[in-house]
């Protein structure tokens, strides 16, 4: 299986205050916008920032700041049978649409992980 960092998500109470500061302290670049001001995708420097408040179709629990590290995997279904033969704990497993299908599962300490797979 091969993988590599797909984005950071941050999520905010103020997702346009979040990403203002972003770009204007840090010189990220605004990627795409959705929702009316709800999310944006950033490109810090070559590293994905998508920042966005509380999603309504989201089922796990959520929480401001860092809320998940996404991780591009090239064998979904291998990924996460592994994640469950090694006792991850398997938070949400869905298809998102634009064929891609996730995972998100906690790490150590509590930490948010997703790992996903683009699909055709």
């Amino acid at each position: 299986m091969a993988f590599k960092l797909n984005h950071l998500h941050l999520k905010s109470p103020d997702p346009q205050k979040t990403a203002d500061f972003y770009v204007n302290n840090l010189g990220a670049t605004i990627v795409s916008e959705t929702g009316g001001g709800r999310g944006f995708r950033l490109d810090l420097n070559g590293l994905p920032l998508n920042v966005t408040g509380m999603i309504d179709s989201q089922t796990h629990d959520q929480v401001f700041g860092i809320e998940h590290i996404a991780i591009d995997t090239d064998d979904i279904e291998g990924t996460v049978a592994s994640l469950k033969a090694g006792g991850a704990k398997i938070l949400e497993e869905t298809s998102v649409g634009n064929g891609r299908k996730v995972c998100f599962f906690e790490g150590p300490e509590g930490v948010c992980l997703e790992v996903l797979e683009m699909v055709d």
